[in-house]
């Protein structure tokens, strides 16, 4: 396709070089023109100019008075007399014409000059469009996986084996997290308007006597501004409690996460213990890249567009999108290394499922409060009684997720054939060096944090993989320190 482009552009130059040449030749030609009658005019009269204008004027004679006496007409009018006048005619309009065929000559000149401009000017609004539409069709084609392409970074691990025996164990009843610890939940982007996100997994994990915590920052913020907030709440419940903080980030929160390890690090040692990143962008995204890429085709109007969704109407910052580009984490990484040498890290990604019966489930991500409707029956013990008027009060607020997710995973199938759980390439979502867990079950990228409607009993819900992720970092933490 490269290659049609540039034999385009070859042919609209060779055009556009054969017009001005043609324009040259024609101009060069008339201004032979006044040259070569000036040759032929000497040449046929063997007299000098000067001679000829006094004959014009009457000063000279051109021919010998003789033979004009003897052919002279029987009227009286002598012929020499009406030419010589003929000619002072002529002679006197010469100027007149001389100066006329000068400035059509300039007027051909400057025409010739507008012409190459006019031409220059559509060659190059012509490659620009070019340019446009084959960056808009090339989109992140050369950007995905740069990360395994990179030879300096070291290699990730593959953990897949031991992840499923450790979410085994856990479907089975044994669990292997330990009470020493206090484990942090980081939400990704979009979290502060979405009521559910990480609630059932914190609730279960209470209940099993862990201390466990949602980070409350603000999603919609930059990358930076997140890890400066994450630092400062690390700090603070590591104070506070006196155990080490494991931090499990989704989406954009693992990007936000890993980003506050790379930039304080040396504040941070020793009161973190290890880092899972659960469908994180790490090397970008196609989808944000796809959106905010400068010089394809209406980019300003996008950009001005999810300025107007971002900033007006959710209240954020446009960077927060930016960040997840690949021209911006590439610039990220380069300057801010990870200690993947001396923290246990896990990634975790997964491919969404792009089958029709995709479309038809929903997540839920909020609840809404209502009236009791219906009185509830008296013979339920005090506590039961309570949970089912709570219970009887909260309806669920369900959105298309997976559905969004499976159309937008099929897309990314299609134009760059990579699999993806909706919003990020497996190939992106692996941190060089850490040890990576690639499960075979369909899963898309809202299913860690938003329970479906439709449950499968048959397979692990959110919260028993998210119980194994810890678990798993728990386990790399105590060989690494042995």
């Amino acid at each position: 396709m490269e290659d049609y482009f540039s034999r385009f552009l070859d042919l609209a130059w060779q055009l556009r070089h054969q017009l001005a040449q043609l324009i040259e030749h024609v101009f060069r030609y008339i201004d032979w023109i006044p040259q070569h009658h000036e040759f032929q005019f000497s040449h046929c009269y063997k007299r000098s100019l000067p001679t000829t204008e006094r004959y014009i004027h009457g000063e000279d004679s051109l021919l010998p008075v003789g033979n004009f006496k003897k052919d002279q007409p029987p009227n009286g009018l002598s012929e020499t007399i009406v030419v010589r006048k003929s000619l002072s005619s002529i002679w006197q309009r010469f100027p007149c014409f001389l100066h006329g065929f000068r400035l059509g000559q300039q007027l051909a000149f400057h025409l010739r000059k507008l012409c190459s401009a006019v031409a220059s000017e559509i060659h190059v609004k012509l490659a620009r469009l070019l340019h446009r539409f084959w960056t808009t069709l090339q989109g992140s084609s050369k950007d995905i996986g740069w990360l395994q392409r990179t030879k300096a970074l070291p290699c990730p691990v593959d953990g897949t084996n031991r992840f499923k025996e450790l979410l085994h164990s856990i479907r089975s009843g044994m669990h292997h997290l330990p009470n020493t610890l206090v484990y942090l939940f980081i939400p990704g982007l979009f979290s502060n308007h979405s009521p559910l996100y990480f609630v059932n997994t914190k609730r279960i994990f209470s209940k099993m006597g862990l201390t466990c915590h949602i980070a409350r920052i603000h999603s919609e913020a930059s990358v930076e501004k997140n890890a400066r907030e994450l630092k400062l709440y690390i700090e603070e419940l590591y104070w506070g409690s006196g155990k080490q903080v494991l931090l499990l980030g989704h989406s954009k929160g693992g990007v936000d996460a890993a980003a506050a390890l790379s930039l304080y690090w040396s504040e941070l040692k020793g009161k973190v213990a290890g880092l899972a990143l659960v469908q994180s962008p790490y090397g970008g995204t196609p989808v944000a890249s796809d959106i905010l890429r400068e010089g394809q085709i209406a980019d300003k109007e996008t950009r001005r567009i999810m300025e107007l969704i971002i900033c007006k109407l959710i209240k954020g910052d446009i960077r927060a999108l930016e960040d997840l580009t690949y021209d911006k984490r590439r610039d990220f990484i380069s300057k801010h290394k990870l200690p993947v040498d001396e923290l246990p890290i896990i990634s975790f990604h997964t491919e969404a499922s792009t089958a029709p019966t995709m479309l038809a489930t929903l997540s839920r991500v909020a609840q809404a409060e209502l009236f009791p409707w219906l009185p509830l029956p008296r013979f339920l013990s005090a506590s039961e009684y309570a949970e089912s008027l709570l219970a009887s009060l909260k309806l669920p607020v369900v959105v298309p997720a997976s559905a969004a997710m499976a159309v937008s995973a099929l897309h990314l199938r299609l134009r760059y054939g990579e699999r993806s759980d909706g919003l990020v390439t497996r190939r992106d979502a692996e941190v060089p060096g850490s040890v990576v867990v690639r499960p075979e079950r369909r899963l898309d990228h809202a299913w860690m944090v938003h329970s479906t409607l439709r449950k499968d009993r048959a397979e692990a819900d959110a919260t028993q993989m998210c119980e194994a992720l810890m678990a798993m970092l728990v386990e790399i933490g105590r060989k690494k320190c042995c």
